[in-house]
């Protein structure tokens, strides 16, 4: 991703894309065969690398599965409640719904996507180990200005 981030071009958004397909075709053969692999499972390390896969995973179906799988392992306490933050935010804005952490930031403007509720979002940021939403764009501002 750094070097696709570095020079941008055809060939370079073409591997980083063969890449992602991959990275969640193998994924998508663990949960299959062994459920989401939380924290309690793998370690919390592993996890958060599996969620990481899941975020650019190229099907919608899939990430939507295992969103629910995460949510499970997160009420079970076998997974931080930050992965489901990530992953239910990842989806609603792909379903083009509002999401309810604002962990989604639109690259162009760099303000998030639209956010559930915006009056108790740092609430519910809070309860899931989140910075105020305010702190996080004012960090993500100071990286790209």
């Amino acid at each position: 991703m750094r070097l696709a981030g570095a020079d941008p071009g055809p060939d370079r958004r073409r591997r980083v894309a063969e890449c992602r397909r991959a990275n969640g075709e193998a994924l998508e053969a663990i949960v299959r065969r062994y459920g989401w692999p939380a924290a309690d499972l793998v370690g919390l390390e592993a996890s958060t690398a599996a969620l990481m896969i899941l975020l650019h995973a190229p099907e919608l179906r899939f990430r939507l599965l295992c969103r629910d799988l995460i949510a499970q392992a997160t009420a079970d306490g076998r997974c931080p409640a930050v992965h489901l933050a990530y992953i239910a935010d990842h989806c609603a804005v792909e379903l083009g719904e509002p999401q309810f952490y604002g962990t989604r930031v639109n690259p162009v403007t760099l303000r998030p996507y639209p956010v559930r509720r915006p009056g108790t979002v740092d609430e519910r940021r809070r309860d899931v180990g989140l910075a105020p939403l305010e702190e996080q764009m004012r960090t993500l501002r100071g990286q790209h200005g």
